[in-house]
């Protein structure tokens, strides 16, 4: 099975040159790939000339599109949509984008950037080799060293292809995630008004059931923490709880202004107590088994509630807006009083589309801090400065993003070596991984094979596996390379 993924892999790696005008197409492509390949492995019996064809349908296609920018001339396996399979030069790029081919398209929002920008994103995204990252030294140097693998944070995360690829929205995937602790499933809202549950292993990846009521689109969703309820909220203003196991609506909770429903959260130290934001600017604070809002539990911001994140103590709350700002807000764990504390503005006129909070980041970075989603074609990390949630601006890493509501996430496990990666979809159909330790080049990898543009990512909790989903229903699986020894924090 491992071959037919790397053939999988490889045609991903070309998709972006078929039908150039037509992703629609590229996507019915790749998922009709995945289903043939999937059905021939089954009853496939003798595997020796699996190595031929992945051999000769290499060949093929480096004849048909010519090799790509970003393929190598080595074997293709154990190195698909990895840092290593990535390679591009500055020469390649710009010969490139200077003959006019189709392939300028793909770089046409490249060209505003000045000369500076484009060597940083040639010569650094890009770059085939890194300088090594070793482990910091401490009085348990070797301990460390030896638990970290040797390897480099871009190895940590380089990947061998695609594990799985699901098909079973009609359109976007507007949020996955793992559940809590949990390696093998996953779960994804759309706006075709399901939610899907899967099971990833052990293989074959399934379907384990569809959670079918919202009238509307699905906007957002999240686990309870011991994975028995699904918490999602939908356009059609009604927040619904899920029994994971039954595959059933427990209750269906209605906006208390008939407002449509963009995000939600649950308390994380009482998760009888959640949060939502609707289209009213109105975040409020609920009761799950009443279904009831709590008593100066509700306020009021400028926009359109897009995100909403608490830090890991549940006492502040972020929400941010359609108009650019971030607000905190501190909650009352017993009696769900809501009080708003400090408005900032992050991004002034362009939404805000996603939050994360973080009370550590590395071993060398532990200061809190707040990861932004901005439609401003920027990643954007705060640093958490008081009580009351104030942020400072840290760093921005560069993605594609100026409409839609992208997403990111931080790595889930804190490791033993210097650098740490957050991830982000982007417009521009890739997930981008950044190490926020580094001043310089901090793209250590990026992963290619949406046809459309990657609406969320999500690791599961030991970081084998990644989700990744699109504005198209399509939601990749990705297997990484090798897993180092981490920490749990």
């Amino acid at each position: 099975m491992a071959v037919w993924q790397q053939v999988l892999a490889l045609d991903a790696k070309f998709n972006a040159y078929r039908a150039p005008n037509n992703p629609q197409f590229r996507t019915l492509y790749i998922r009709r790939r995945s289903q043939l390949l999937r059905e021939h492995a089954k009853n496939e019996k003798d595997g020796s000339s699996r190595k031929d064809y992945l051999r000769l349908r290499a060949q093929l296609l480096n004849s048909h599109y010519g090799s790509p920018a970003f393929s190598d001339q080595g074997s293709i396996k154990s190195r698909s949509f990895s840092l290593r399979s990535l390679s591009r030069n500055t020469e390649s790029l710009e010969s490139m984008i200077a003959s006019g081919s189709e392939n300028r398209k793909y770089y046409h929002h490249r060209r505003h950037m000045s000369n500076s920008s484009l060597k940083y994103l040639y010569e650094g995204p890009m770059k085939h080799v890194y300088d090594s990252i070793e482990v910091m030294p401490t009085s348990v140097a070797e301990a460390s060293r030896a638990m970290a693998g040797g390897k480099s944070l871009s190895e940590n995360y380089a990947f061998t292809g695609m594990h799985h690829i699901f098909d079973q929205h009609s359109a976007a995937v507007t949020s996955v995630k793992f559940a809590n602790d949990d390696r093998s499933r996953v779960a994804c809202s759309s706006l075709d008004g399901t939610l899907s549950i899967c099971q990833l292993i052990p293989p074959p990846a399934t379907v384990i059931c569809m959670l079918k009521g919202h009238k509307a689109g699905v906007t957002d969703f999240v686990w309870s923490l011991s994975n028995d309820v699904i918490l999602s909220v939908s356009l059609d203003g009604t927040a619904r709880l899920w029994d994971v196991a039954a595959g059933s609506c427990m209750r269906v909770i209605e906006d208390s202004l008939g407002a449509e429903l963009h995000c939600c959260v649950f308390q994380p130290l009482n998760n009888n107590m959640f949060v939502t934001g609707n289209s009213r600017s109105m975040v409020q604070v609920m009761n799950m088994s009443t279904g009831k809002g709590y008593k100066g539990g509700s306020s009021k911001v400028t926009g359109r509630v897009n995100a909403l994140t608490f830090d890991g103590s549940g006492h502040i709350l972020w929400a941010g807006d359609e108009r650019g700002s971030v607000y905190s807000f501190t909650v009352d764990v017993a009696t769900g009083k809501l009080t708003k504390t400090r408005r900032m503005p992050v991004s002034e006129g362009h939404p805000v589309t996603s939050l994360s909070a973080r009370a550590w980041i590395s071993r060398e970075a532990r200061d809190p801090c707040l990861l932004v989603n901005c439609c401003v074609n920027a990643l954007s990390l705060f640093r958490i400065i008081s009580d009351d949630g104030a942020l400072q601006l840290k760093k921005s890493f560069p993605i594609k993003q100026r409409t839609l509501c992208v997403k990111s996430t931080f790595c889930p496990l804190m490791s033993f070596r210097q650098g740490a990666c957050v991830i982000s979809g982007s417009e521009d159909m890739c997930v981008y991984f950044f190490d926020v330790t580094k001043e310089n080049k901090p793209c250590v990898n990026k992963l290619l094979g949406h046809s459309a543009p990657v609406i969320d990512v999500a690791f599961n909790c030991d970081e084998s596996l990644l989700a990744s989903s699109d504005a198209n229903g399509m939601v990749i699986i990705w297997k990484r390379e090798g897993k180092q020894t981490t920490l749990y924090i």
